[in-house]
């Protein structure tokens, strides 16, 4: 029985061993695809257009500089639209995360009259089509006076944002069990002391996701941006990114340009998804431990 065992262990461990490298390598080719469109950009950032619109592809930024990146941020645009879609992202993330938090508490926690149809509803929002909306919002926004405003295209992004994320929060609130706050309003909590000590700790995983969703959302809108931002202080990033499209007189794009400001665009984000997956991994742990 032993010596027939041990050869059959050893062909398990070693089976086991192979299809993790094979699993590995396959990982590594396929993390190496998706992180070569980064790498394009931030290697093309570096080098002239003459080298950029040649024939032959340069994959390395020999002989490069940053001469794209001053050239963007050159007459301060770039610091003014950075500002205005912080602004506005921030405000968006902050209100939709709210009304969408509490939307979802109702839906989940409480039976009232009409709530299949406000689910319904919002279901209905989601299948219509954005483009279709534009000239609805943008009579709207000028019949208030709020065009080329931040609460304005704030207001939009929101109204496009809370649906989704009613959902998204839904979901988590329903799989947190009422009987954890009925357990501790036995031991002598109010109602509101049993949810923000029990289930709001839960529900930070769920808030982290819903609120990356929605900055990601907001930080990257375009359509709605180039309808109601009309003057150029008042541009967002992706306003402010289509301009070196045309920038020359020959009206070619400048794709130097384009990418040095794309990187500028895209660093914000990657630092913001990076502090939130840190907290939202333990967030994750901790709902789990206390679950």
């Amino acid at each position: 029985m032993t010596t027939t065992a041990q050869p059959v262990a050893r062909k398990t461990r070693h089976r086991v061993k192979v299809s993790r490298i094979v699993f590995g390598v396959i990982a590594i080719i396929l993390a190496l695809i998706w992180v070569f469109p980064v790498y394009w950009m931030l290697s093309s950032s570096l080098l002239p257009n003459v080298i950029l619109t040649s024939s032959t592809p340069r994959f390395f930024p020999w002989g490069g500089s940053l001469d794209n990146y001053k050239a963007v941020m050159q007459g301060g645009t770039f610091l003014k639209a950075l500002w205005m879609s912080l602004q506005v992202t921030l405000l968006s993330v902050v209100v939709a995360i709210l009304f969408a938090f509490l939307a979802a508490l109702a839906i989940s926690r409480f039976k009232f009259r009409g709530r299949k149809g406000f689910v319904l509803a919002i279901l209905f929002i989601q299948m219509l089509p954005a483009e279709g909306l534009f000239i609805a919002q943008y009579k709207m926004m000028s019949s208030v006076h709020l065009l080329n405003t931040v609460i304005g295209v704030s207001i939009l992004y929101i109204a496009a944002v809370v649906p989704f994320t009613i959902w998204m929060l839904r979901g988590f609130v329903a799989g947190i069990p009422a009987e954890l706050e009925e357990s501790a309003q036995v031991d002598g909590c109010t109602p509101a002391g049993a949810f923000f000590r029990i289930t709001f700790p839960l529900l930070a995983p769920g808030l982290v996701a819903s609120g990356v969703y929605a900055f990601l959302q907001a930080w990257n809108e375009f359509t709605i941006a180039l309808v109601i931002l009309q003057r150029e202080d008042m541009r967002t990033l992706p306003l402010w990114l289509r301009t070196f499209i045309t920038a020359s007189q020959a009206r070619e794009t400048d794709w130097g340009a384009v990418m040095a400001a794309s990187t500028l665009v895209a660093i914000p984000v990657i630092i913001f998804f990076l502090l939130v997956q840190g907290r939202l991994t333990s967030g994750l742990v901790a709902g789990a431990v206390k679950g």
